[in-house]
């Protein structure tokens, strides 16, 4: 399993936007998505041990590109751009989607998408249509319910228990306590490895 590393050891290694070009990086690559506001960027933090990492924002949307980030592991994060409630106009929305899916479907060195869910709502529709996507263009999903520190141990069980119901795997996490963050690593470095 990947050990937890110094803040120093990741770094950003570029992005792209909208018609642009992804920077190849010739490392097997981990894509992190979910809603505007379900703490991304503070997970991605969190899993790096290093805070300031990737921009994490109380306004909905502030990653607006996919942003690479390399660590000292053999592997990549893209973190992509939210979708649903985001604080930016609605032709910048619309043109994420054409981005994240022509990343989807045409990124060789992609892996996986873990896809991140408030624990407290679950998965939306938003959510099943990326995870049916990804499927599609033949990429693995992993569900992380995150903010699972917010939940008491009943509903806990409720929320686990229904997005496991969806057929995927789930870990759950919290970037507060830390919860889930050597069983997200493991399996990262097993979908690293896949190929």
């Amino acid at each position: 399993m990947p050990r937890a590393e110094p803040a120093a050891a990741w770094r950003f290694a570029g992005a792209v936007s909208p018609g642009g070009r992804a920077p190849e990086l010739k490392l097997p690559e981990l894509a992190f998505a979910g809603k505007s506001n379900v703490g991304k960027s503070s997970l991605i933090n969190c899993l790096t041990g290093a805070s300031g990492l990737a921009r994490t924002s109380r306004t909905p949307g502030r990653t607006q590109q996919i942003n690479f980030f390399v660590g000292p592991e053999p592997m990549v994060f893209a973190d992509l751009p939210g979708y649903g409630f985001a604080r930016v106009p609605l032709a910048v929305r619309r043109s994420w989607k054409p981005l994240v899916e022509g990343y989807l479907r045409e990124r060789a060195s992609l892996r996986a998408l873990v896809i991140i869910v408030d624990a407290r709502r679950g998965l939306g529709a938003e959510d099943s249509a990326l995870i049916e996507f990804s499927a599609a263009c033949g990429r693995p999903a992993v569900i992380v319910a995150n903010k699972i520190d917010k939940l008491r141990q009943g509903e806990r069980v409720r929320a686990l228990r229904a997005l496991a119901a969806s057929g995927h795997e789930v870990i759950a996490f919290s970037a507060v306590t830390g919860e889930g963050r050597r069983e997200l690593w493991a399996r990262l470095a097993e979908l690293a490895r896949l190929r």
